[in-house]
């Protein structure tokens, strides 16, 4: 059985601008996602620890020199929700992951409340 996979508003305009490589990485990696689902783990999938949600998961690849980090979680209907890119490469590692968690928890939080579009 295929996982559904939503993008949020914001991230759906996020990857129409990004660039050909890392839209054809996030795409072999979804391919993953939407296969194996809450079952995908490390290498390619990990947990966000400091997220006002206890499920909400990074999707891990690397392409052109870039470390790409995809916030996602799955809702209670048990669609994997996409919520935010970033590039880990060069950066601190905990202000990374407080930018990236702190947008994909009020991203999150507008899906569950209906404000974002599916």
């Amino acid at each position: 059985m295929p996982w559904p996979i939503i993008f949020c508003v914001e991230f759906e305009a996020e990857v129409l601008q990004a660039d050909q490589l890392f839209k054809e990485q996030l795409a072999v990696h979804l391919g993953l996602l939407r296969d194996i689902g809450p079952l995908l783990g490390r290498p390619r999938v990990d947990t966000l620890k400091g997220s006002r949600h206890c499920n909400l998961k990074e999707l891990r690849f690397s392409s052109d020199g870039r470390v790409w980090r995809v916030a996602f979680a799955f809702d209670p209907d048990r669609c994997a929700v996409l919520l935010i890119a970033g590039d880990k490469a060069g950066v601190h590692q905990e202000r990374f992951y407080q930018r990236l968690i702190a947008l994909a928890d009020e991203r999150y939080d507008r899906y569950l409340a209906g404000g974002v579009e599916k």
